[in-house]
C-alpha cells in the first residue's frame, strides 16, 4: 500500500450505552478509494464520524497522517483541517451566499484572508462546475447543486482524505446523477476517499477496496472484485438487494 493516511485500530464507538461500531480496524493509503457498504444500522456513518472524532471512540485508536487522534494530545481542530467531510444533508448556511459558505471555513480554520478565501472558494466551485452560482443563496439551488457546493467546500480545504457519508441518499434520481458525476471527477484527482454509499455502479467504478459491515463489524473486505463475487452468503444477499434496487431506480 502507498503511504498510510488513516488507520483505525479495533475502534469501538456508540451512543449512550449502545455500541454501534464494535471493534473495526481499517487502513487507507494515500489516494486510495475505500467504499463502505452495508444495511442500515450497521455502523457505517458512525465509523466515519469516529475517524475524525466527531463521535469519540470508547476504545481503540485513530491515527490520521501519523498522529494518534485518540491520544488526547492532538489539536483536533488542526487535525480535522486535513480532512473533508460531506454529509447526507448539505449543512449549508441558508443566509450566506454559496461562495461565503465555502470561504468561511477557510478563514476560520486555515487562516485565509477574506480575499484569498474567496479566490480559493471560486476555484473549488469551478471544480464542481458551479462557478456561475457563487453569488446565489443555497435555497436558490437544487438539491444536487447544494450537495455539489458541499463537495466544493470539502475540496477547498485541500484534504489528504475525503469522507463522504451517503452523499446522494437525499436526492431524487436525476439530481443523484449529477452528484455522482461530480464525485467521479473528484475520485480521479488523487485524494484518498472513504465513501459510504449504496450506489453499486458507482462503487464498482471507483473502489480500490470495499468493506461490507453488519451489526457494527466488518463481515467482508477485499478489492473491487468483491462487488461481483462476494465470499460470504450475507454479503451476497445484501449486494443482490441493492443491485435490484439500483435497477429499479
Amino acid at each position: 500500500m502507498s503511504k498510510e493516511v488513516l488507520r483505525l485500530e479495533n475502534v469501538v464507538a456508540g451512543y449512550e450505552d449502545k455500541a454501534v461500531v464494535r471493534g473495526v480496524s481499517l487502513s487507507v493509503g494515500e489516494g486510495e478509494k475505500v467504499v463502505i457498504m452495508g444495511p442500515s444500522g450497521s455502523g457505517k456513518s458512525t465509523l466515519l464520524k469516529a475517524a475524525i472524532l466527531l463521535v469519540k471512540p470508547w476504545s481503540g485508536r485513530v491515527v490520521l497522517d501519523g498522529e494518534d487522534l485518540t491520544s488526547g494530545r492532538v489539536d483536533l481542530r488542526r487535525a480535522r483541517a486535513k480532512t473533508g467531510f460531506v454529509f447526507q444533508s448539505y449543512n449549508l448556511f441558508p443566509h450566506m451566499k454559496v461562495i461565503d459558505n465555502i470561504a468561511l471555513p477557510l478563514r476560520l480554520v486555515k487562516g485565509y484572508s477574506r480575499e484569498a478565501a474567496r479566490r480559493k472558494a471560486l476555484e473549488a466551485l469551478k471544480l464542481v462546475g458551479l462557478e456561475d452560482y457563487s453569488e446565489k443563496y443555497p435555497l436558490q439551488l437544487s438539491g444536487g447543486q447544494q450537495q455539489r457546493v458541499a463537495i466544493a467546500r470539502a475540496l477547498a480545504m485541500d484534504p489528504i482524505i475525503l469522507f463522504l457519508d451517503e452523499p446522494t441518499s437525499a436526492l431524487d434520481p436525476e439530481l443523484k446523477v449529477e452528484v455522482l458525476e461530480t464525485l467521479r471527477d473528484v475520485a480521479h484527482r488523487g485524494i484518498a476517499m472513504v465513501v459510504v454509499t449504496h450506489e453499486l455502479d458507482f462503487a464498482r467504478e471507483i473502489a480500490d477496496r470495499v468493506v461490507i459491515m453488519e451489526d457494527g463489524v466488518v463481515i467482508e473486505e477485499g478489492d473491487a472484485s468483491l462487488l461481483w463475487s462476494p465470499k460470504t452468503e450475507r454479503a451476497r444477499r445484501f449486494l443482490k438487494v441493492i443491485g435490484t434496487t439500483s435497477a429499479l431506480t
